[in-house]
């Protein structure tokens, strides 16, 4: 029962990481495209770039192993030699888990840049709309990859959140920017859902990754499977800056932001610290959930990315998004209910199935 109740702090600790992440990352990266920077595949490389922050927390955990592993040995009764190797190992991931996070890593950076010229092109609240399909793709990965189980709670939260998109797009035409192209316009919408369908795989990957590791899943694992992709997305976006000249154009293009050199650059490192709230965030909800539950968090706090760039940015308010709002919510207070129905379900059935256990047992 401590256990369980551990789990699910955990996993709301997770669900407030990823909502710090998933609101504040497009909303900082539209105000550096608004305020003068011009570079997407610097953009993209701000999303993973922040990975070191993760060998914080990874540094804890490793030191607290080692601590525990001095008290083991001074313990006599402790003989199981295998356990405390593993536990006083710098690094806790296999080989084999060690190609899969460069594949998925690769496969993130590419969706880093996808991402980030829909951003550069389409107002936060377009882009959030058109990001919401991703629960669709997630959803329809998670079942061949991971044989995602569907409830009726499920399917219906997928389809208000997904419907709340739709009725969200109805405004999409009046959105373009001044002095942009249709051309641009267009090709931001493409790019934009293309990063959704693209993410929508990488979350049942990551989950698949963790069912198929051969070995046991910790958050510290977690935290090095992060680590490794974030930085192969970073490597991924570093060669497309180099190839784009963007570390040369850093220097010029943060003299002529409109807030100010000093505040650029402040730009600049929030960026990475938000974006790497999100990916933290995200891996730990499938950690202690699953791929679909971090798609549907993700999808649902779209409308407050939508609200805060109304409020910070002056985009415009349509009954439309009031309406995708509404949508939103239902399809999330739907999806709670259904879980807590099935854990309060599941939780009766082990129930009888101790009391059957213990009759047989007690029968002569």
């Amino acid at each position: 029962m401590a256990t369980q109740e551990s789990s699910r702090f955990l996993l709301i600790i997770n669900c407030i990481i990823l909502a710090i992440g998933n609101c504040g990352g497009p909303l900082i990266t539209r105000l550096y495209f608004l305020k003068g920077g011009e570079r997407i595949w610097l953009s993209s490389w701000l999303e993973t770039v922040g990975w070191p922050i993760v060998l914080i927390p990874l540094s804890f955990s490793y030191f607290n192993r080692r601590r525990e592993f001095q008290g083991k040995m001074l313990s006599p009764i402790d003989n199981n030699n295998d356990n405390n190797n593993n536990n006083t190992k710098l690094i806790l991931m296999t080989p084999r888990i060690f190609v899969a996070s460069i594949g998925i890593g690769v496969l993130t950076g590419f969706d880093n840049y996808l991402y980030a010229y829909g951003v550069a092109k389409l107002p936060v609240s377009t882009s959030a709309l058109l990001i919401a399909s991703q629960l669709a793709f997630t959803a329809g990965f998670a079942f061949l990859l991971v044989k995602q189980k569907f409830t009726s709670y499920s399917i219906n939260s997928i389809f208000l959140l997904t419907l709340g998109a739709v009725v969200l797009a109805l405004h999409a035409n009046g959105d373009r920017p001044n002095g942009e192209s249709k051309k641009e316009y267009v090709l931001g919408f493409i790019m934009t859902l293309g990063a959704a369908a693209l993410y929508g795989l990488i979350l049942p990957l990551i989950e698949l990754l963790y069912k198929k590791a051969k070995q046991g899943v910790t958050y510290t694992l977690v935290m090095e499977i992060q680590a490794v992709y974030c930085l192969f997305s970073t490597v991924v976006c570093t060669i497309g800056m180099i190839i784009n000249k963007d570390f040369q154009a850093m220097s010029r293009e943060a003299k002529s932001f409109e807030l100010g050199e000093a505040r650029y650059y402040v730009v600049i490192i929030w960026s990475a610290i938000l974006w790497q709230c999100f990916f933290l965030g995200a891996i730990g909800v499938i950690y202690y959930s699953s791929s679909l539950v971090s798609g549907i968090l993700i999808t649902v706090l779209l409308p407050v990315t939508e609200i805060l760039g109304i409020v910070f940015y002056g985009e415009k308010f349509t009954p439309e998004k009031g309406v995708s709002l509404v949508l939103s919510i239902w399809g999330f207070i739907s999806y709670l209910y259904g879980d807590i129905k099935s854990s309060k379900k599941k939780k009766e059935n082990q129930s009888q199935e101790q009391e059957m256990i213990d009759k047989i047992t007690c029968t002569p």
